[in-house]
């Protein structure tokens, strides 16, 4: 019977749905999804790992470490060949230590493909994966354009077996397979391999759901799906749908549909009126239409409507089609697809065809990424070669791990930061950075963006106000306004903390109210209340529980970050209003205390 493998959390964690969802949720999600009897959670991957970079403020080996803890499926990871989860190939040594972290750290599936079909590619990572005992699944990128498409897959299959792969999968990240052409590579790919067959497609129109059901219908025996909301926003197959006809054709897949549905309802909380616009139906539609990914036609839009170029869409696809014939035509699947796509918007807006060259392009174009499945177009080369001159001698080996760390300068005190910094360069370190200053006793109140400094001043204007009866006082400092004000009710007089922002890049932060009685905890931020540091542990404080200043209290979750938010003065536990997992927003009552010493409030 066939398995489904769910990549919900993999397109949680990406563009363009990085961070829409907050990580308590995904993790919520995870939990849910974990009882539904998935063969595997896939639940990171390049585009996962490149999001995590860029918004720069957590970890992408946090996030797999706190599913990890809270899973018993199977955890999967899709990678690249080579590039892994950048956009530039690593060095072998930079790949077996990042396939070692990713093993430490809870993956069990390793879903490897390179992106111009060179199985050649896939030696060091496929040789690392089975050496850490870990699953190694290989996939086959199908991008139509050649007529003997099909027949250089299946010969690319035969050679999977001295990787030691147990799976081949068959991959269509544009939607063009149609379902006879699964049909026949399924067998065939099964065949050359001798190996089990997996299906990972997208498509709009509901051809992926039928490709999926005439795969079982020959033998594949794992197909990739997602929960309903994503599967018809980012045109997957319904994990829910693909279930249930399943179920009916008598090939059960074991899959519990209620927690799918409940899955999805989590889901929907946060994404059920916002539109994708990367999977517009205009988007889509000439993505059906060129055979393209929908991610790369969308992206293609908005950089032409900013040169206010936007009537150029169509002959920026027809260049991006042409382009890929003259380079060997290379399969679309990132970071390939990327590239071809910006070397024809350069051609298209510059009105003269390869008068600027992208080093990636060039790179492509001279053998650095691999052997394109065809020959390069004779004028192409030259063309390249006339621009870059001796390609051979500018283009270097990627660095290895001894080169990263010594140019990292202390900063990667860890296998998994020697790796990000390999593959994001300036991004990581900017990223490592940030998470070193979040735990450092330097970084803010509460938040990570409020200096020692600042924090300083607000506990000082606090303390002028209790001790002088003022009722208001407010600054003006370098991008923060902070004001404090004193209640007018004579029977407890709280003191509250205004802060705000300037700047666009400050956020100030408001600590707790302090009154003459009842201390008042409330939230600084918009977030996710925790009462826990993970499901299952015990909670930090109860009620009537004795605390001291700096205890911690409870967690407040936002943008991807965990927060502890700490007592300010010794206190008991006088009452806890918010539950556990509630979003909650700025200035929300979580606690009060009877402060030590003081008679309790009445």
């Amino acid at each position: 019977m066939p398995q489904l493998y769910d990549t919900t959390i993999r397109l949680l964690s990406q563009e363009p749905l990085a961070g829409v969802v907050p990580t308590g949720e995904v993790l919520r999600i995870a939990e849910v999804l974990d009882k539904a009897g998935f063969g595997c959670l896939e639940v990171s991957g390049g585009g996962v790992f490149d999001a995590a970079v860029r918004r720069g403020v957590e970890s992408p080996w946090e996030r797999i470490r706190a599913i990890d803890a809270r899973t018993t499926t199977p955890l999967g990871i899709a990678l690249r060949g080579r590039f892994l989860v950048g956009s530039k190939p690593v060095s072998p040594d930079i790949v077996r230590r990042f396939v070692s972290c990713a093993a430490e750290n809870g993956i069990h599936v390793f879903r490897l493909h390179d992106p111009l079909n060179d199985v050649s590619n896939l030696r060091e990572a496929g040789e690392a994966i089975v050496g850490a005992g870990r699953e190694l699944h290989v996939g086959l990128v199908y991008s139509p354009g050649r007529t003997d498409e099909a027949d250089a897959l299946v010969e690319q299959a035969g050679r999977l077996g001295d990787l030691g792969a147990t799976r081949v999968l068959l991959n269509d990240p544009t939607g063009a397979l149609l379902p006879h052409v699964t049909q026949d590579l399924v067998v065939r790919l099964g065949e050359a391999s001798g190996l089990p067959v997996g299906l990972y497609v997208q498509a709009a129109g509901g051809t992926a759901l039928a490709n999926a059901l005439v795969a079982t219908r020959v033998g594949a025996d794992v197909i990739a799906t997602a929960v309903y909301p994503l599967a018809l926003a980012l045109h997957r197959i319904s994990g829910e749908s693909l279930a249930e006809a399943l179920h009916g054709l008598g090939r059960d897949t074991g899959v519990d549909v209620a927690r799918l549905w409940e899955a999805s309802d989590v889901v929907d909380e946060h994404i059920g009126d916002e539109p994708l616009a990367p999977l517009a139906p205009r988007i889509a539609v000439r993505a059906a239409e060129f055979d393209l990914p929908a991610g790369l036609v969308a992206a293609l839009d908005v950089h032409l409507r900013a040169h206010a170029a936007a009537d150029r869409l169509l002959d920026t696809l027809n260049e991006v089609v042409r382009i890929r014939e003259e380079s060997g035509w290379p399969p679309l699947a990132a970071p390939i697809g990327q590239i071809l796509g910006s070397q024809a918007l350069l051609n298209v807006l510059s009105a003269r065809r390869y008068g600027t060259v992208l080093d990636e392009f060039r790179q492509l174009v001279t053998g650095a990424y691999g052997v394109p499945p065809a020959p390069i177009e004779p004028s192409v080369r030259r063309a390249v070669e006339l621009l870059a001159g001796d390609v051979r001698s500018i283009d270097e080996d990627p660095p290895s791990a001894e080169d990263v760390r010594e140019a990292a300068d202390g900063l990667a005190s860890s296998e998994e930061d020697l790796v990000l910094l390999a593959m994001f360069g300036d991004e990581a370190e900017t990223l490592l950075q940030t998470i070193r200053k979040r735990h450092s006793r330097e970084a803010s109140l509460l938040v990570g963006d409020v200096d020692a400094q600042r924090a300083e001043r607000i506990r000082e204007l606090v303390k002028i106000v209790q001790e002088s009866g003022v009722g208001e006082i407010e600054i003006e400092d370098e991008g923060m306004r902070v004001s404090v004000r004193r209640a007018d009710e004579p029977s407890a007089v709280p003191l509250t903390i205004a802060g705000e922002p300037i700047a666009a890049d400050y956020e100030a932060v408001a600590g707790p109210a302090v009154t003459l009685g009842t201390v008042r905890v409330e939230s600084p931020m918009v977030g996710v209340f925790y009462r826990a540091s993970q499901p299952g542990a015990p909670p930090y404080v109860e009620l009537g529980d004795v605390v001291s200043a700096g205890q911690t209290l409870c967690v407040l979750e936002a943008m991807k970050l965990f927060n502890e938010l700490k007592a300010e003065t010794d206190g008991r536990i006088r009452a806890i209003h918010v539950d556990n997992a509630q979003a909650v927003e700025f200035g929300t009552l979580l606690f009060e205390l009877d402060p030590i010493g003081a008679p309790p409030a009445v």
